[in-house]
C-alpha cells in the first residue's frame, strides 16, 4: 500500500509539474520555480536525564526549513491579477516531506491581486507568521525562538481565507479559518483539527489579524491569533471550548546597516491541563561585514506566569555568503531551563527537565 501511495504522489507531482510548463508554454501565465537546500550537522549536550550528547542531521532545519515551490500570475486586466502559490517542505537528511507529510505542506492557496491587496483561498501563512518576519534576525534558524515556541515558524491555517494589503507605510491583513488543521500526523504543522464539523460552527476555527507600520528606518507590527480545538486536536485542545491566544508586539530600527529587532508574545493556552499564562520576551541584532560576512544574534527568555518553570536562550550565528544563492554557517547557543522546563536548544530535540542545553552547528545552503 505504502508503494501504491508513493507511486501516486509522484504522478500527482509530474501530472502537476506538466501542468506548469503547459500554462508557461502559452504565455497566459508567469510561473516561477523556486526553492532551498540546507542541511547542517549539530551537537547538542544533555539531551537525556544522563546528561548524553547527541551529534545529528537536524530534520526540522539548518538556517531555513527546506521546500520546492510554484507560484504564478495571470494579468486580467484593469490592474487585477489571479495569483496562487504551491509550496512543498522536505526534510533534506531524508528526503521526506514536512509539515505532516503534506504534498504542498508550507503553502497551496490560489487568489486575485489589485491595488487593493491580496485575497487568497486554501492553506496559507497566517499573520503570525508575517508578524516578526522583519524583527526576527534568526528567522526559523534551528537554534532561535522557534525553539521555544515551534508554532512561530509553522503558523499556518488549512481551509482559509486570506487578506493582506499595503497602503505606503501600513500594512493589514487578516485570516479566517474553518478548519485549521487537516493533518492528523502529529507535531506543531500537523495537530489534527480539521473543523467543519455539523452542529459546532467553532471546532477548529481560527482568526488571526496584523497592523503593521514600516518605514525605510524601522517598523512595528501587531498581531493578534485565537484557534479553539475539536475532538482529538492536539496539546490538549480536546474541544471547541479549548483555546490558545497569542498576541505579538514586534519592531525593528535599522542602524546605517545594523539590524535590532525583537518583541513579545504574550500567550494564554486554555487546555485540558489547565491554563497557561506566558510571556516571551525576544531582542536581536544583525552585523553585516562586507558584502559576504554576517553576524546574528540574538536573546529570549520565556516567562511562565505563575510558574519557575522558565527559559532562557542565547544564540549567535555568522554566516558567508559564497554567492546570492550559496551560503554557508555556524551558530553556537545556549538554553537555561529553569525549574520543570525542557525547552531544547535546537527545534524539535530534547533536553533533560531543569537542564541546561549548549549547541554548536555548521551547515550549507543553497537558494534557486
Amino acid at each position: 500500500m505504502n508503494h501504491v501511495a508513493a507511486k501516486g504522489r509522484g504522478a500527482l507531482a509530474t501530472a502537476l509539474v506538466a501542468g506548469l510548463c503547459a500554462g508557461t508554454a502559452s504565455a497566459q501565465t508567469n510561473i516561477t520555480v523556486y526553492g532551498i537546500v540546507d542541511a547542517a550537522i549539530a551537537h547538542t549536550d544533555n539531551v537525556d536525564a544522563a546528561g548524553h550528547g547527541m551529534t545529528k542531521m537536524p530534520t526540522l532545519t539548518g538556517s531555513v526549513p527546506s521546500r520546492l515551490g510554484f507560484r504564478g500570475s495571470e494579468d486580467l486586466g484593469n490592474g487585477l491579477s489571479a495569483v496562487f502559490a504551491l509550496e512543498n517542505g522536505f526534510n533534506p537528511d531524508v528526503g521526506t516531506p514536512s509539515q505532516g507529510g503534506r504534498l504542498f505542506g508550507r503553502q497551496a492557496w490560489v487568489g486575485l491581486k489589485g491595488d487593493w491587496g491580496m485575497l487568497q483561498l486554501g492553506r496559507v501563512p497566517n499573520m503570525t507568521f508575517y508578524s516578526m518576519l522583519k524583527s526576527d534576525v534568526l528567522g526559523p534558524n534551528l537554534f532561535s525562538i522557534s525553539s521555544i515556541d515551534l508554532y512561530i515558524p509553522n503558523a499556518r491555517s488549512d481551509n482559509a481565507i486570506a487578506y493582506m494589503g499595503t497602503f505606503k507605510e501600513v500594512t493589514v491583513g487578516a485570516t479566517y479559518s474553518f478548519g485549521r488543521d487537516a493533518s492528523a500526523a502529529g507535531g506543531p504543522a500537523a495537530t489534527n483539527c480539521p473543523g467543519e464539523v455539523a452542529g459546532d460552527a467553532r471546532a477548529c476555527r481560527q482568526f488571526t489579524g496584523l497592523f503593521g507600520y514600516d518605514t525605510q528606518r524601522y517598523g512595528v507590527t501587531a498581531s493578534y491569533d485565537k484557534l479553539y480545538g475539536g475532538t482529538g486536536a492536539a496539546f490538549g485542545l480536546t474541544g471547541s471550548g479549548r483555546s490558545d491566544r497569542r498576541i505579538t508586539l514586534n519592531g525593528y530600527v535599522m542602524l546605517g546597516r545594523t539590524k535590532v529587532g525583537g518583541g513579545v508574545m504574550d500567550r494564554k493556552t486554555d487546555a485540558a491541563s489547565g491554563l497557561v499564562e506566558s510571556d516571551l520576551y525576544y531582542l536581536g541584532v544583525s552585523q553585516p561585514f562586507g558584502a559576504a560576512l554576517t553576524l546574528d544574534a540574538q536573546v529570549a527568555r520565556k516567562n511562565v506566569k505563575g510558574s519557575a518553570d522558565d527559559s532562557t536562550m542565547l544564540v549567535a550565528r555568522l554566516t558567508y555568503a559564497f554567492s546570492k544563492r550559496t551560503a554557508v554557517y555556524g551558530a553556537i547557543g545556549r538554553m537555561d531551563n529553569q525549574g520543570k522546563a525542557a525547552i531544547a536548544l535546537d527545534a524539535g530535540g530534547t533536553v533533560a527537565p531543569g537542564r541546561a542545553q549548549n549547541g554548536i552547528m555548521t551547515g550549507i545552503r543553497h537558494t534557486f
